[in-house]
């Protein structure tokens, strides 16, 4: 596949800028290049590296041929300095590996619509849910979780169908929507050997190994029905298939055998083998969005059951109120869970580590090039709290440059408590195209 590049990287790089002006009406593209900067002011005890370089370059293509078809394409070029990075230079499509691939295709997909009824097929991202910050119905949203808190959503390859019922008018209308995946497309984790994975402290000092994945086959499959009226907006979801997010079994490997004369080696001369299971699950979910004169509710849920040994399941919930005033946007709630049978030993679950917390987000546009927007999180048990500030500023058409601080305090066995070591903060800058 490698010897695909070339002609890939030119045709959508190239191509679309070429022949914009002579068929402006058929085929759009934007991109960007972003080069960033994070800056950690404390060592981990797995990592002391505190300055990380990345540049990400994407470019994205639409062409729309006929008025009831369009294709969509995407790629990424991606270096990083801290070893985030596939060194390999060769096109991804999958999104299955450790590491992020310094190509990738971001999407690559095609809509077809014919009256109510639109079809999307192959690689593309699908959203779910109405809430923010901790969206319990999201299923087919794999994200990017090598910086925990920095997180990008994956696209997923599958069919997405949905018509439309109704007029439109007072009484509103209704949309069935039903997605068939093939195969799972997992959040990429933290790496093992670097801050993001946060060691406990009587792992400290022991060597932690990649066990590998075992990566579920078969397909996944989900069935959506929304309705929108005047007054208010619901949903009801259902989704059969498994979890991007994995539980993690972690062995203890001695380095030498066991016998009845030699002594129990030392933790020290052993190793940690840390392998990913992704576990079967369905999930029941509902949301809504009521607006009101001063605000609008919105609140989510979703039951999520598993035939998959040592797996939790649980209830997930968010209730939050949202305010538009003038320039600003402010967002509140809390997230909530409920476990009805308690089974994982351990997992990789950020969306259950948000919940039993108090959720925030507020932005404000001070003028038609610069933002500023504030979000955090803080247990309802105290022991860990998240605050993150952005600004951003344009330059021109093409520019901007944005700088963002990241707060982290807690207790060690808090989910945001123990990344309390990795605050840190982000200059980035961006050329648009």
């Amino acid at each position: 596949m490698t010897r695909y590049i070339p002609a890939f990287v030119f045709f959508v790089f190239f191509v679309p800028s070429r022949y914009q002006d002579a068929s402006a009406q058929t085929i759009t593209q934007r991109g960007f290049v972003e080069g960033s900067i994070v800056l950690f002011p404390q060592d981990a005890p797995n990592d002391a590296t505190r300055v990380v370089g990345d540049v990400l370059a994407r470019d994205e293509v639409f062409v729309k041929p006929a008025p009831w078809m369009q294709f969509a394409g995407g790629v990424d070029l991606r270096l990083n300095s801290h070893d985030q990075t596939d060194r390999a230079w060769r096109l991804d499509f999958s999104d299955r590996g450790v590491l992020r691939p310094s190509i990738a295709v971001r999407r690559l997909s095609a809509t077809v619509t014919h009256k109510a009824l639109a079809v999307d097929a192959g690689k593309q991202f699908i959203r779910w849910g109405k809430t923010d910050i901790v969206t319990p119905t999201d299923r087919f949203a794999p994200r990017d979780f090598t910086n925990v808190v920095d997180t990008e959503f994956l696209a997923v390859t599958g069919v997405r169908a949905a018509v439309q019922a109704g007029s439109g008018s007072d009484a509103g209308h209704d949309t069935f929507e039903v997605v068939w995946v093939p195969r799972l497309t997992p959040s990429r984790l933290p790496l093992l050997n670097q801050r993001w994975t946060a060691v406990p402290p009587e792992a400290a000092g022991i060597p932690i190994v990649d066990a590998g994945a075992a990566l579920p086959e078969g397909s996944q499959t989900g069935v959506r029905w929304s309705h929108v009226g005047a007054a208010i907006e619901y949903s009801l979801s259902y989704f059969d298939g498994f979890n991007h997010l994995p539980n993690i079994d972690a062995t203890v490997m001695v380095s030498s055998p066991i016998t009845s004369t030699a002594p129990v080696p030392s933790a020290v001369e052993g190793r940690i083998a840390v392998a990913r299971i992704y576990p079967a699950i369905r999930s029941y979910g509902a949301d809504l969005a009521m607006p009101t004169r001063w605000l609008t509710i919105k609140a989510e849920t979703a039951y999520f059951t598993s035939t998959t040994p040592e797996t939790d399941e649980y209830v997930i919930y968010v209730v939050q109120l949202e305010r538009q005033t003038g320039e600003w946007v402010l967002v509140a709630g809390y997230a909530g869970e409920a476990v009805t049978a308690r089974r994982a030993a351990l997992t990789f679950a950020p969306d259950r580590g948000l919940a039993r917390a108090i959720v925030a987000r507020a932005s404000y546009t001070i003028d038609a090039t610069r933002s500023v927007a504030l979000e955090s999180a803080v247990r309802q048990s105290g022991g860990g709290v998240y605050v993150k500030g952005e600004y951003s500023q344009a330059h021109g058409q093409h520019w901007r440059a944005t700088i963002t601080g990241v707060l982290i305090a807690g207790a060690s066995d808090d989910f945001l408590g123990q990344y309390r070591r990795n605050s840190h903060v982000t200059v980035a800058l961006r050329y648009s195209f």
